[in-house]
Order: structure tokens, then C-alpha cells, then sequence
């Protein structure tokens, strides 16, 4: 299956930075590095459901101000927006009221959008276990890549942000087909080494194997890069058994990954109530930001869901 990848996910023309407030530091840097190694335009986006209550000056009666609450949150936004001027970046800034996620979803519905940057926060012992927050609902619906800057990511700024390792998690799906290309084409832009790696659970070990061998399998890894990419790339594929999340974690450290790649399928019930998901744990714990693929973006790739076994894929939680 041909991956069909637009050109703009690779080399993005404008990037949506989702801020909080008091904003991500981390995922801004990141922000503003990818807008000007791209030359993209970095649009500065807010949503806010905290009203203003303000009274009238003639009754007293006290009623929403929703246009003081914009200008609160444009006056916060505006120093920040002028920050990322400085670094010659061209910057918009966008303030809705509204669900965070509810508001992005639906900009991207109306404006040409190439990637969203946004950042997240590890939760506590005691946190959301049924509504999923803002990163959830995003990447499982977004129809661009989403770039998480989780908790844990080391800032980039002393290698200038550069990329030079591309880790993708794979499995033997149609869809990774799709996630594969897209790595390989990113780390074909950046001219990056692209790591594949491939983790076996314990459980599926002897029936994986089947009689083949790890190498043989590290080829099967290679065959899925498109023939362009494959000529260009440093390409290095790793099998191994174990737990996924584990081996996953380990080796974007022991290869110094500056991005891992991953597919975000949806999930389980139990898997986004106890936060047992591949992808969230990866958001909560890598040294280094996540591009995921969301359902929608694979499926704008060529992918039809009906073709997945569900037990195969990784599944995201709640992040």
C-alpha cells in the first residue's frame, strides 16, 4: 500500500502551536525552532473557558464579560507573540473561548494547518481516569501530525534543536506502512539516521517467530521504507522481545533519538482507564518529543481501520 503522505506534514508551511497559559516553555522553543528551520509561520493558539464576571456600573448586576476575557488573555499572549517576532518567525495570534481542544479541532476545519505542537503534563496519583485531556482528544482526532513535548523531554536548545536520529515504533500492520513512510520521509528532510524498531511481547514470541529469525525480521522492517527513502537513509531496524513500552523507552535513549514516530490508534476502555497505553506512556516518559499519527491521519494516508487486528496496534490512553 502507497503511502500517501502530503508534502506540507514533512516540510510544514504553518504550524499551530497550542498554548496554555501560563504557556509550555519547552514546547515553545521547540515551536519556534521547527517555524524557523521551515520557514513556516507559527500560528500562537489559546482557547479559554474561564468567563470574566464583571458588573454594571448602573445595576450592579454581574453578568460575563467575554470580550474582557479575550483581552485578558490576548495581553498574557501578546509579550509572547512579540518573542517569537524577534526570533523572525511570522506570528499570528488566535484567542477563542472554549474547549481547548473543541476550538483546535475546529480551526483546522477552517484553516490550512501542516502540524500541531503542543505540549503535556505528567498526571498525578490522582488524575483524569474518564475525560481524556486536550493532547488526548487531539491526537485521536486531528487531522494533521500532532508533535508532543512531553514532561520528561530534554530541551534542545544546546544542539540548536537539530535532528539527526528518527526512531519509529512499528508493528507488523497495514498502518505501519504509512507510519514507516512518514518517518523515513522526516528523517529524509532532515537528512537524520531513521531507527525502525519492531518490540515481540513475550506472549506472541513463538508464534511471531514461527521458525524465522531476528535478522530475517529486521529485513521484513527494511522492506517496508519506500525504495526512494530507502537509497537516501542510514537505516538501522531493531527486533527485540520484551514489553514495548520498555524497549521502546530504552532505545530512543541508547540511540540519542531527537524524535520518535508512532501511530496513535484508539483505544480500549481499560487501556484509557488505567492508563496502560503505549503511546500515553511514551508521552509521559521519552527524553524526546513524539510525532503521532492520528486515526484520521492515516486513514487521509490510504488506511481502511477494517483491515487492523486491534490486538496488534499500539494503543493510546489518556494523556
Amino acid at each position: 500500500m502507497a503511502a500517501n503522505i502530503k508534502p506540507g506534514w514533512i516540510k510544514p508551511t504553518t504550524i499551530l502551536f497550542a498554548s496554555e497559559i501560563p504557556t509550555n516553555e519547552k514546547a515553545l522553543s521547540f515551536a519556534i525552532a521547527q517555524a524557523k528551520e521551515f520557514g513556516a509561520d507559527l500560528i500562537l493558539f489559546h482557547a479559554y473557558d474561564t468567563l470574566v464576571v464583571a458588573a454594571s456600573e448602573t445595576s450592579g448586576i454581574r453578568y460575563y464579560d467575554y470580550a474582557a476575557a479575550a483581552r485578558t488573555e490576548l495581553h498574557y499572549l501578546e509579550p509572547i507573540a512579540e518573542r517569537i517576532r524577534a526570533a523572525g518567525v511570522r506570528c499570528e495570534v488566535i484567542v477563542r473561548p472554549g474547549l481547548a481542544a473543541d476550538q483546535i479541532l475546529s480551526f483546522l476545519r477552517e484553516r490550512e494547518v501542516d502540524r500541531i505542537v503542543m505540549g503535556t503534563h505528567s498526571p498525578g496519583p490522582i488524575g483524569k481516569l474518564l475525560v481524556g485531556s486536550v493532547a488526548e482528544a487531539v491526537l485521536r482526532h486531528a487531522r494533521v501530525p500532532v508533535f508532543v513535548v512531553g514532561p520528561d523531554v530534554v530541551d534542545a536548545a544546546y544542539r540548536n534543536f537539530a535532528t539527526h536520529t528518527v526512531l519509529c515504533a512499528v508493528s507488523f500492520t497495514e498502518s505501519s506502512v504509512i507510519v514507516t513512510a512518514f518517518a523515513a520521509k522526516l528523517a529524509a528532510q532532515h537528512k537524520a539516521r531513521l531507527v525502525l524498531q519492531h518490540v515481540i511481547r513475550p506472549q506472541d514470541r513463538s508464534n511471531f517467530l514461527a521458525g524465522r529469525s531476528i535478522e530475517e525480521i529486521e529485513q521484513d522492517l527494511l522492506s517496508l521504507v519506500p525504495d526512494t527513502e530507502r537509497k537516501l537513509l542510514q537505516i538501522q531496524p531493531i527486533v527485540v522481545p520484551g514489553d514495548p513500552t520498555e524497549e521502546l523507552l530504552y532505545q530512543a535513549h541508547a540511540q540519542q533519538a531527537d524524535i520518535v514516530v508512532m501511530g496513535a490508534h484508539s483505544t480500549t476502555a481499560f487501556a484509557a482507564i488505567a492508563r496502560t497505553g503505549i503511546v500515553y506512556k511514551m508521552l509521559a516518559h521519552a527524553s524526546c518529543p513524539v510525532i503521532a499519527l492520528s486515526p484520521a491521519v492515516l486513514e487521509a494516508c490510504g488506511f481502511k481501520y477494517e483491515d487492523e487486528h486491534p490486538a496488534e496496534v499500539f494503543l493510546a490512553g489518556v494523556f
